[in-house]
């Protein structure tokens, strides 16, 4: 079991990093365009606050390696930032958009049962 919470808390944060770079990077490249549904137009202007938010994303892909990083002795700061995640995707699907809980929400919660099962 603790196999298979690790391989989801590396998912989920390599699912962050992927975000990162959508919106630190490519948020108004095609990629990132489609990606979040905006016109170049609204790209252009939001890319500042997209590059801040891609940052944040940044951080809970760290913090979920760092949890990693320590073995067992990590499983607290995984389930943190896994929270963490959860937060943010429950957050974002009642603020932005539902596509958001199945993203984010839900791969943190698959992870975090996974985590408090092992």
């Amino acid at each position: 079991m603790t196999l298979i919470a690790n391989t989801l808390v590396a998912l989920l944060a390599l699912l962050h990093v992927y975000i990162l770079v959508l919106e630190m990077f490519l948020w108004d490249k095609p990629p990132g365009l489609k990606a979040f549904g905006q016109t170049p137009a609204a790209a252009a202007q939001s890319k500042v606050l997209a590059a801040n938010q891609g940052l944040y994303n940044g951080f809970l892909a760290a913090g979920l390696f760092w949890g990693l990083s320590l073995g067992q002795a990590g499983f607290s700061i995984k389930v943190f930032f896994a929270l963490c995640v959860l937060v943010a995707g429950v957050y974002g699907a009642l603020t932005v958009g539902r596509k958001i809980l199945f993203v984010q929400a839900v791969p943190a919660a698959l992870t975090l049962i996974f985590l408090l099962l092992g």
